[in-house]
């Protein structure tokens, strides 16, 4: 079944945008070094250089503790507190986070609430930072700011999925949509729309009809986006959420447009080829897909995807039997078989073996189908979920091949769409 998981971007943790209230009195010298700390420390967070960031911001906490200005210390708090979120020790970045605005009015900045939410997060506390993320999208609406509310609710989208709440990340990336283009921000737009379908398709709450409104929605502003490699990423994106609702014509489309965007980056183009391909064999249309599958196992091969070039050759093997050639189907599933072994991917050990034993059978090579049936019964024990009627049915054709009956049953091979990068 198609599936994409579209990984969160990065987020730079959402620095305080108001360092420089409490600015100095006049010839309050502290005061300016204090604004010049902070300005300096945001410039090497900016750059990467985090410790000198935390230097920067700890040098300017002990300046504001010496002046004893409350406004100045919430400042300085907030900063150093981001600062150790973004450093990646979020539980040191969560205590100053929490100083940084004591009593009643804590929950009424957007900002402060956007950092609780990531140091959560970072935590593994993932309802709890979905619960500060949404905090902070209602509070920067409230201030008529629509991308910093999208990009609040995106991260809490992020939240839910990461908890598998389908439904609730689904109905955060439509909000997040609605929020971008309100705000004008359409690329980001079509990218939170992309999202919103692919949690729509593992959720039950929602009808394909509605899915596909989506969608399509999020393909009408793809001229918004300049990006090559995030066009490429809505496409294969869109494409992988019509494969789940069985719409693999829509699918195709998709998965073609984003051949071109993807062509500079090889490890892009192999799953853009993959995907189609497994989409045209979907559609009964073999002779297309085969090229895709040998140029996509090909390229996997020299980017040492040693589990997507097993997936690419079984379907490769799967339309090859398809169109009769049985010879170049056992190829396929051997290079198959053995990659999925060097991945020690148990399951899919199974569905070759048996795959291969059924091309074997056609060529009336008994012996080689019996050792198939063997490898996959032994293959078989590995499962974790090992089920009873996949064990009788190879027993099954076991006994048959053993008893030199030569019996061709429906192959079992399964497509397999590759997953989106998290």
């Amino acid at each position: 079944m198609a599936s994409e998981s579209s990984p969160p971007e990065e987020v730079k943790v959402r620095r305080k945008r108001r360092e420089q209230e409490g600015r100095r009195k006049a010839g309050d010298v502290q005061a300016v070094d204090i604004e010049g700390l902070t300005s300096y420390g945001h410039g090497a967070l900016q750059t990467g250089q985090t410790e000198e960031g935390l230097r920067c911001f700890k040098k300017a906490l002990k300046i504001a503790e010496k002046l004893q200005d409350c406004r100045l210390l919430r400042v300085c708090f907030f900063n150093l507190g981001a600062a150790y979120v973004e450093a990646g020790r979020p539980q040191r970045g969560l205590d100053l986070l929490r100083r940084a605005q004591p009593g009643p009015h804590a929950d009424r900045l957007p900002d402060l609430q956007f950092n609780l939410a990531l140091a959560h997060n970072a935590l593994g506390k993932s309802r709890q930072a979905a619960a500060y993320f949404l905090q902070a999208a209602q509070l920067y609406r409230s201030q008529g700011d629509g991308a910093s509310e999208g990009d609040a609710c995106m991260e809490m989208s992020h939240c839910y999925a990461k908890i598998q709440d389908w439904s609730q990340a689904a109905q955060g990336f439509l909000r997040a949509g609605e929020s971008y283009r309100v705000a004008a921000v359409l690329d980001s737009a079509a990218i939170a729309l992309k999202e919103a379908g692919s949690q729509m398709v593992q959720s039950d709450c929602f009808a394909n009809d509605d899915i596909i409104n989506v969608l399509t929605q999020s393909l009408s502003l793809t001229a918004c986006i300049t990006d090559p490699s995030i066009l490429c990423e809505l496409y294969l994106g869109v494409g992988v959420a019509y494969c789940h609702i069985r719409c693999f014509q829509e699918a195709v489309r998709c998965f073609q447009q984003a051949l071109t965007p993807a062509a500079p980056q090889p490890p892009l183009l192999a799953k853009v080829m993959h995907n189609l391909g497994t989409a045209l064999n979907s559609l009964g249309q073999y002779r297309s897909a085969v090229g895709y599958h040998r140029l996509a196992a090909g390229m996997y091969g020299s980017l040492g995807c040693r589990g997507d070039q097993a997936q690419c050759f079984s379907n490769l093997a799967f339309a090859c039997s398809q169109l009769g050639d049985e010879e170049e189907a056992a190829e396929s599933f051997i290079h198959a078989l053995q990659a999925f072994r060097d991945t020690e991917n148990h399951r899919a050990q199974v569905q070759v073996c048996e795959s291969l034993a059924e091309c074997y059978l056609k060529q009336r090579k008994l012996q080689k189908a019996v050792q198939l049936y063997k490898q996959a019964l032994t293959a078989l024990t590995h499962c974790q979920e090992c089920s009873d009627s996949v064990r009788d049915r190879l027993v099954e054709r076991l006994t048959a091949a053993l008893q030199g009956r030569v019996q061709v049953w429906t192959s079992t091979n399964c497509d397999i769409i590759t997953t989106l990068m998290n």
